[in-house]
């Protein structure tokens, strides 16, 4: 009973940290740009560059240390970088809120970068504790944390960027990972044998560790098309809201809301889909939530007013909690214990890479195609993703 009573306490404890995580790195999305341009008198070819620098510096350094970190964690325990990561956050979120200058800015969210890992750790290492008959719910149950951190960030960082300012708002988010690394360092229990050098594996041993490494890996490009979907919309979502009000003094607002509600639907409808996923299969929930996506994301292109667009995306968010928490579970259980903190760091790396480039998509593609042309393109990325996932869960249809 101790054991079972240790991993749901775990996982509630994470949650609230990948929540915070989540909030952490997207939260300062509805007023970055501003607070570059706050540094310096730039013009408006300057401003677009060093915001863009900003904004993907971040995620390009999670995408290039997460495999070093993942190693580390397979060596020494995944608790462990839980706290360097909450601990790193906590300090680099302070620093960020006394930025002089947009050079130390960007060089701060490139440090932002490196003390990544809490997300993909927190998820190892419930994957590792959680019996797995109950790994779909546990691990539905947790990304809604992340995933709903991630989405209701922009409305909370735009909240309190008005309220207070920009620099406080970090300074306020720092104060709130101080919360995250107390929590996490004691109430998350990991009973963890270290794994010697000499017995550490290579990048080629884990490979061959895996079962079915076709799988794992097309997991992998799987979680990258779906951040990649999922971040296209990122940049003009805002503008498509204004453009769809006709310019209203409410367009703000409402674009607050168009961002946050497909959190709010993830959250109540990823831990029941988890769950209908140990039953049958989560490679059927996971094409599930690719074939809703396809369906909802080309209406999108052609709404006529905010309230419409809200509905869309409300479905978009069950969608998301049928899509990520599926590649998860689906990763723990085909990866062995030993390696799992390598796994998820490389699915890490992956998202991270789908998040650059989905804001890269999505900007070119609305320069030549309007507004519009974005959500038609994002249909077609999810298209893709579903015939490429057709493909590589073969092998799990014909065993069941």
């Amino acid at each position: 009973m101790a054991k079972k009573f240790s991993w749901k306490q775990n996982l509630f404890v994470l949650w609230f940290g990948t929540f915070m995580a989540g909030i952490g790195f997207s939260e300062v999305m509805p007023f970055l740009s501003l607070y570059v341009d706050t540094m310096g008198h730039f013009t408006k070819g300057q401003l677009s560059l060093y915001s863009g620098l900003a904004f993907a510096a971040s995620y390009f350094m999670t995408a290039l240390v997460s495999p070093l970190w993942g190693k580390l964690a397979d060596k020494t325990g995944r608790k462990l970088m839980l706290i360097r990561a909450s601990a790193g956050l906590t300090v680099i979120f302070f620093l960020m809120g006394t930025a002089t200058n947009v050079w130390q800015l960007i060089i701060y969210r490139l440090i932002q970068g490196v003390f990544s890992g809490y997300i993909s750790n927190a998820n190892a290492l419930i994957a590792t504790q959680v019996p797995k008959k109950q790994s779909g719910q546990a691990l539905g149950t947790l990304v809604t944390g992340n995933v709903s951190g991630t989405l209701l960030g922009p409305l909370l960082g735009g909240t309190l960027a008005s309220i207070f300012s920009y620099r406080l708002t970090f300074i306020i988010t720092g104060f709130l990972f101080v919360i995250v690394f107390l929590v996490t360092t004691f109430l998350v229990h990991e009973n963890f044998e270290p794994v010697q050098k000499e017995a550490m594996l290579t990048t080629r041993g884990v490979i061959k560790s895996l079962s079915n490494s076709q799988l794992v890996f097309g997991m992998f490009i799987t979680t990258m098309i779906i951040q990649a979907a999922n971040n296209s919309i990122a940049p003009i979502l805002a503008l498509y809201v204004r453009e769809i009000m006709n310019n209203s003094p409410q367009a703000t607002f409402f674009s607050g809301v168009v961002a946050a509600i497909p959190g709010i639907a993830t959250l109540f409808a990823a831990p029941a889909l988890g769950r209908v996923g140990d039953r049958i299969g989560s490679e059927k929930i996971l094409m599930f939530g690719f074939c809703l996506a396809i369906i909802v994301y080309i209406p999108m292109a052609f709404v006529t007013n905010v309230w419409e667009l809200i509905g869309l995306r409300f479905l978009i968010g069950i969608s998301n909690a049928s899509m990520l928490p599926a590649v998860q579970t689906i990763l723990t259980k085909n990866t062995p214990a030993y390696v799992t903190g390598r796994i998820f760091s490389w699915n890490q790396s992956f998202q991270a890479m789908g998040n650059v480039a989905g804001p890269l998509i999505g900007s070119l593609v609305s320069s030549s195609f309007d507004y519009s042309g974005v959500f038609i393109s994002t249909a077609f990325l999810v298209v893709i993703n579903l015939g490429l996932v057709y493909i590589n869960t073969k092998s799990l249809r014909k065993s069941m």
